[in-house]
């Protein structure tokens, strides 16, 4: 039987949810993140449609760190590709793609109003798709985009603030 992981993160920024919306629709954010979290290369592709958009943020990533275990699954690079589906303005769904590799994420992003500001959640099903050790890849991977979503919050804010140099 394949165990599923979620990883669940709130960020409540000092914005309106349109100003928020507006941010992560903006390439030059995402370009900014992909940038703070040092990846090697990214293609980002956001297309409007109606009232969302789709984003598509295919990058390859530094495995520098991990243990050799989960750097026998990854490699020293692994390449990742973040779908995002934005229907409307409030939220959207999440997949996270690791050609090659054993692993799938899926998830949903939501933006609500609260105290005058917003609140981002982030909600991801992660599943490694290996025996016996499948539990402590898992718990890997959700540690390691745990630690992205807290630098794109980081990067988020100071974007907000103004700070977009």
């Amino acid at each position: 039987m394949m165990s599923v992981m979620l990883l669940r993160r709130e960020h409540a920024y000092d914005a309106t949810p349109d100003e928020v919306f507006d941010m992560l629709a903006d390439p030059d954010f995402r370009a900014r993140v992909c940038e703070a979290q040092d990846v090697i290369s990214h293609d980002i592709a956001i297309t409007r449609s109606g009232d969302g958009f789709s984003l598509v943020n295919d990058q390859v990533q530094r495995t520098a760190g991990l243990p050799a275990i989960a750097k026998k699954f990854a490699g020293d690079t692994t390449r990742a590709v973040q779908r995002e589906t934005w229907s409307g303005r409030s939220g959207a769904t999440l997949a996270i793609d690791t050609p090659g590799k054993p692993s799938e994420m899926t998830g949903t992003v939501t933006l609500e109003p609260v105290d005058g500001g917003t609140l981002e959640t982030i909600e991801i099903d992660a599943r490694v798709k290996v025996p016996l050790i499948g539990g402590k890849l898992e718990s890997l991977l959700v540690d390691t985009v745990s630690a992205a979503l807290t630098t794109e919050f980081e990067v988020g804010d100071a974007w907000l603030r103004g700070d977009r140099g």
